[in-house]
C-alpha cells in the first residue's frame, strides 16, 4: 500500500518541521516528505487540507485495566480509544489485578497488545510485590519482560528505606523510577482540595501538603542516589516550584501533568459533580494556572491523559463515595492543542 498525504501542515518536533509538505508512505513506513520518490504511485491520496500531519503521541498515564477489571474496560476497547485521539504509543501503569510484578504478566500484556495491531504498549513495572511496599521485585527480569520504568502507581509507599534501597538499585543499572508524591497519611480519608470549595460542600480535603512532603522526600533520595526519577501528575503550585529548583540543583528529575490539571479547577466541582472525583484532586486556580505555566516554560516536561476508566455505577454514587478517575485518552491531543491556543504558544 503506498499512501499519498498531500497539503498538510506537517509538524515533527525531532526534526523542527511545521510547515506545508506533502507527505508519502510506502510499506507502512514514510517513503518521501516534500517530494515524491522516483516512480512512486499513489494507492490512496488523502486530502489534508487546513489538518495537521504528525507523529503519533506518547501519553505516559494510561490504564489498560486488563489484567483484572475488564468490566470497567478491555485492552481492545482502551487501545482503541487511543489510536482514535492520535496515541500511538502508551505507558501502562502497574496498577492492574494481580499488580505486574512478575514478568509472566508483563510478557502476557505485552502479547495481547501486539496482537491487536494497535498502539504501542509500554508496561511500568511494580516497584514492590503486590505494590504492597515491603519487599522490592526483581527489576532486571522485569526490565527484561519488557518493563521501560518502575512505579508504585497510586499505592502508598511509607517505608523509606525500601524507597532509598529501590533508587539504589535503579542507580545502578539506570532504570528509571516514576513516583506520584502522596503522603498516604496526610491524604487519608481526603476527596478534594483543601480550598473553598471543600470547605462549602463539607467535603473532607487532601491539603497541598499531602504533595509537597512526600515530594520533599523523594527528592532528597534523589539527590542522595543520583537515581532517574519521573514524578507524576503533579497538581499544586508548591510542587512546580520544587521541581523547578531541584532541576536546577541539577537533579536528575522531570515531571508531568495531567490533562485535567490543566484545564479544571474545584471549582468545577460545582455541586458535588462526581465526574470530577480526581486523584490527585482538582486543586485552586492560582495553581492551575502554574501548572499551564511550567508546561509552557518547560518545567513540566509532558502532559499525559491520566486515562482511567471507572464503572459507571462507581460514578453514580456520591462524591465522597465515587471512584475516583476519568477517562481521556481521546481528548488529549484536543485538550493540549485548546491549552496551547489558550496560552498564546507559537
Amino acid at each position: 500500500m503506498k499512501i499519498h498525504i498531500k497539503n498538510g501542515r506537517l509538524i515533527d518536533p525531532a526534526s523542527g518541521t511545521d510547515a506545508n509538505q506533502d507527505v508519502y508512505i510506502a510499506a507502512g513506513k514514510i517513503a518521501g516528505i516534500g517530494t515524491a520518490p522516483s516512480g512512486f504511485t499513489a494507492n490512496r491520496t488523502i486530502d489534508a487540507a487546513g489538518l495537521v500531519v504528525c507523529p503519533g503521541l506518547v501519553d505516559l498515564a494510561v490504564r489498560l485495566r486488563e489484567p483484572g477489571f475488564e468490566y470497567m474496560a478491555t485492552l481492545e476497547t482502551e487501545m482503541s480509544a487511543a489510536v482514535a485521539g492520535g496515541v500511538t504509543s502508551l505507558a501502562c501503569p502497574p496498577d492492574t489485578d494481580p499488580p505486574l510484578d512478575e514478568p509472566g504478566l508483563v510478557e502476557m500484556l505485552k502479547f495481547r497488545a501486539r496482537n491487536l495491531h494497535q498502539a504501542h504498549v509500554y508496561p511500568v513495572g511494580a516497584l514492590s510485590i503486590g505494590l504492597k511496599g515491603t519487599r522490592l521485585t526483581e527489576m532486571a527480569e522485569l526490565t527484561e519482560a519488557g518493563c521501560v520504568a518502575f512505579s508504585h502507581a497510586d499505592a502508598p509507599l511509607n517505608d523509606h528505606q525500601l524507597l532509598l534501597r529501590a533508587l539504589q538499585y535503579a542507580t545502578t543499572f539506570d532504570y528509571a523510577v516514576w513516583l506520584r508524591p502522596q503522603d498516604a497519611a496526610l491524604a487519608r480519608g481526603g476527596v478534594a482540595h483543601d480550598g473553598q470549595v471543600a470547605t462549602r460542600l463539607g467535603l473532607p480535603a487532601i491539603p497541598v501538603t499531602a504533595e509537597t512532603v512526600a515530594l520533599s522526600t523523594i527528592l532528597l533520595l534523589t539527590r542522595e542516589t543520583g537515581a532517574r526519577v519521573h514524578l507524576c501528575r503533579l497538581s499544586s503550585a508548591e510542587a512546580i516550584n520544587m521541581v523547578r529548583e531541584a532541576k536546577q540543583r541539577g537533579l536528575r528529575v522531570t515531571c508531568d501533568v495531567a490533562i485535567h490539571h490543566a484545564h479544571l479547577s474545584e471549582m468545577d466541582i460545582g455541586y458535588f459533580d462526581a465526574n470530577c472525583n480526581l486523584t490527585p484532586p482538582l486543586r485552586s486556580q492560582r495553581d492551575r494556572d502554574a501548572l499551564r505555566a511550567a508546561l509552557a516554560d518547560g518545567t513540566a516536561d509532558a502532559l499525559c491523559s491520566d486515562h482511567t476508566p471507572v464503572d459507571d455505577d462507581a460514578k453514580q454514587l456520591p462524591f465522597g463515595e465515587a471512584e475516583t478517575g476519568a477517562t481521556g485518552v481521546e481528548l488529549l491531543l484536543p485538550l493540549a492543542l485548546k491549552w496551547a491556543e489558550e496560552s498564546k504558544l507559537p
